[in-house]
């Protein structure tokens, strides 16, 4: 799904449904839809050690859903390379 949100190109990908990349956020790093909480950021925290019921306890605004699509989209796009 492609959206124009003041002029600017928002991307939510359909197999990532939430996943979005906007050039304005972040200089357009994937992102957990609704949040400037980069893919990256929570896969690093992630590989720091911290557990998910950490990062639920620490990011109130996140689910476990939200942490499942980040680790599906690194697969994703581990996988193409």
């Amino acid at each position: 799904m492609i959206s124009c949100r003041t002029g600017v190109l928002n991307y939510t990908m359909a197999e990532h449904p939430r996943i979005t990349l906007d050039a304005q956020v972040l200089v357009g790093k994937p992102v957990i839809r609704g949040t400037r909480l980069s893919v990256e950021f929570v896969i690093g925290l992630m590989a720091d050690g911290w557990s998910e019921a950490d990062i639920l306890t620490n990011y109130s605004g996140l689910t476990h859903d939200d942490i499942i699509a980040c680790l599906a989209y690194a697969r994703d796009t581990l996988s193409t390379e």
